[in-house]
Order: C-alpha cells, then structure tokens, then sequence
C-alpha cells in the first residue's frame, strides 16, 4: 500500500495492510527485526547440531555426528574405569582375612560403602534400611545377637544363612510344645509367666515354674534364660525381642514354635561382597 494510501486504524493508530475479511482490518504489525534474526540464527544453529552431534535414528543404529562423540560413551569409558579399580580391590580383598580388610585404611573404607551398597540392595528388604529389623527380623544395630556379633560369626551367617539350603547353614530349631504335645496348656502358661518375669521383675515365679523351665528351656536357652548362641537360642532377659513380648504371644510361640530362615549368600554373593557386607554390618553398632 503506498504511503498516500496508507489507512490508520482509529483504535490502535496502527496503519492496515489493506487486508479486510467480514469487516476486520489486518493491522500492519510485522515482528521485531532482533526476534527475526535471532529466529533465523537458531534455525541455522539446528540445523548445524544435528549434523555434529548424534541425532536421527537408523533403522538398526543412529546418526552419531560428525563429532563420533556421546555422553553415552564417556559414561562407559567411565564405568569401566571404576569397575578395574573395584576389580582391584576386589581381588585383593578375596585373599586377604576380614580382620586384615578392616585393620587396612583404604579397603576398610571400600568395605564398609561397598557393603552399605550391598546391603541395600540384599538385606534391607527384610532387616530394613536402617537395619533395625521388624518382627521377625533382628535389628542388626543391637549389641544381643542370636549367633554370635563377631566379625567371623557375622561373615558365617552370610555366607550359609538360618536354617536356609546351604549344608553348613545354622541350624537349631524350636520344639513347639503344645502342637508336639510335650506340654500341657497349664504347663505352657506356667511357663509363660516365668518368661515374662525374666523382663519384668514385678512378676513372681515360683521354684515349679523356674523348675520347668529348666527341665525344658535350659538346655538351648541357658539355665538363666541369657540363651546360647552355639545353639542360636535367644537371651529372654533381653527387652529387645525378636517377636512381640506380649503375653498371648508368647504363648504362642512356645506353643507352636518359631524358625525365622535367612538365605545362604554363598555362592550368590562373591566373597569380596560378602566379606564388604559383614565389615558394614559389624560396624553398624551392634558389632562385637
């Protein structure tokens, strides 16, 4: 439109283009020249990367640009260059004592991430991820272990499990002295209470209860009721319990018995990550 033709909108004092559908005028508002060319550079720069860097899919691989370079092959490069020096640590670790392992500086500290990792990935599904256990599951952060808390006792748990498949698993299992009937219910109550007052001084027991237990109990759980771990047999004074203490409970288990199974990790596990597992867990607090 030539500028003596030009027609300025009333509203917006912006002159048309001459465009007019139903009535409607087009006003003459073309974009910012800087928004123009900043367009026009990006196109130019799109274009460009999809040449030099990876891009467009093939039918069996992809474009991997003028560059040959992906982030995907600097992370494999990087990978891989951590996997040789865990290998290396790996190897010494598989020939050395776990009391060696733990007494060196440097595998001691890849010991105990390595087994934080381990056990979180193995363990924490059913002691939980702070180890504390559930019912059922010992929290591995008490100082009262059923098998022994030692560095070598802990690595022998993980290596064969609780009453798993392994030949050298440990191995002890509860009588359930009402369903086996070796007991009567009056009996088993009367033990009952004595069992509660091995935690709770306000419960008397009397010289027939303390007598059964004995004849009963005493031989895997100790004539003092402190237990045996050679045996796996729980300390009852203890008010941590690896099931509820309350009275029907117990009841119960020395009814029907209880025989929690832990997994053998031998032959699942390599013996550097199983060696790493016991060295984190000893550490965990409850460690002898």
């Amino acid at each position: 439109m030539s500028e003596d033709k030009k027609e300025i909108d009333e509203v917006s004092g912006v002159d048309t283009t001459g465009h007019e559908w139903d009535g409607i005028k087009e006003l003459n508002n073309p974009m910012p020249r800087w928004w123009v060319y900043t367009f026009i550079v990006c196109v130019i720069w799109g274009f460009a990367y999809q040449f030099y860097y990876p891009s467009w899919p093939l039918i069996n691989d992809f474009y991997h640009g003028a560059g040959g370079e992906t982030q995907r092959e600097k992370v494999h490069a990087e990978l891989a260059v951590i996997a040789q020096e865990r290998n290396q640590y790996a190897q010494r670790m598989a020939t050395m004592d776990i009391a060696a392992i733990r007494n060196d500086s440097s595998l001691s500290i890849y010991a105990r991430e390595g087994g934080e990792a381990a056990f979180g990935d193995n363990c924490a599904p059913c002691h939980g991820t702070g180890a504390a256990g559930f019912v059922g599951y010992p929290n591995l952060n008490d100082d009262e272990w059923i098998w022994g808390g030692s560095l070598d006792e802990i690595q022998t748990t993980i290596n064969y499990g609780i009453r798993g498949v392994h030949e050298d698993t440990r191995l002890n299992d509860m009588p359930a002295f009402l369903r086996d009937e070796l007991l009567e219910r009056q009996e088993i109550d009367d033990l009952t209470t004595y069992v509660e007052g091995l935690t709770d001084s306000s419960i008397r027991s009397t010289s027939a209860t303390q007598e059964l237990f004995i004849d009963n109990c005493s031989t895997c759980h100790g004539e003092d009721g402190k237990g045996i771990r050679e045996f796996g047999a729980p300390d009852l004074t203890d008010a941590i319990s690896l099931y509820v203490t309350d009275r029907d409970s117990i009841v119960d288990i020395i009814s029907y018995s209880r025989g929690g199974v832990m997994p053998s990790w031998n032959g699942r596990l390599d013996e550097a990550t199983i060696k790493s597992l016991a060295i984190y867990v000893h550490t965990l607090g409850g460690g002898e």
